[in-house]
């Protein structure tokens, strides 16, 4: 799958009505064996900011899953493994932040959606969308930079 394919597949995941946490670990879920009942289970409640709290935006969460799925340890006295995919994460974290100046669910709603499209889950097409498409090619990125071994290449 390439690219445009993959941030084509997480915007689908979004259009049918799935939270952008799921969306995201959605699309890439097959790549990493995860079936997709257990992917959208795992990563409902992280939707809204987790749970609608606003806070860490859901398409973020739903691609530190997926780092966690390419790099993370299985191993819990592996710390050169965990460090490595922390590492990963606080990069995805830099680069969406570095697009829209924060990676807060509350703070993205307020750049670029009125309370009245709040209210009216009109943020969806506005701004979460993108962001869904935004996470989705960072991680292919991600994933798949040359001259990085990896353990899981998509």
């Amino acid at each position: 799958m390439d690219r445009q394919e993959i941030i084509d597949k997480a915007q689908a995941f979004f259009d049918e009505g799935y939270a952008c946490s799921q969306s995201i670990l959605l699309a890439f879920a097959s790549q990493y064996g995860l079936d997709e009942e257990t992917a959208k289970r795992i990563s409902s409640t992280f939707g809204g900011g987790m749970g609608r709290l606003r806070q860490k935006c859901g398409a973020v969460t739903g691609g530190f899953m997926v780092l966690g799925m390419a790099y993370g340890n299985a191993d819990p006295k592996d710390m050169d493994t965990k460090l490595a995919a922390y590492k990963k994460v606080r990069e995805l974290d830099h680069l969406v932040e570095k697009i829209y100046g924060t990676t807060s669910c509350k703070e993205l709603l307020i750049k670029h959606a009125t309370e009245a499209d709040v209210a009216e889950r009109k943020h969806h097409k506005i701004i979460c969308r993108k962001v869904v498409g935004d996470v989705a090619g960072l991680l292919y990125d991600m994933l798949t930079q040359k001259n990085v071994k990896y353990r899981n290449q998509i």
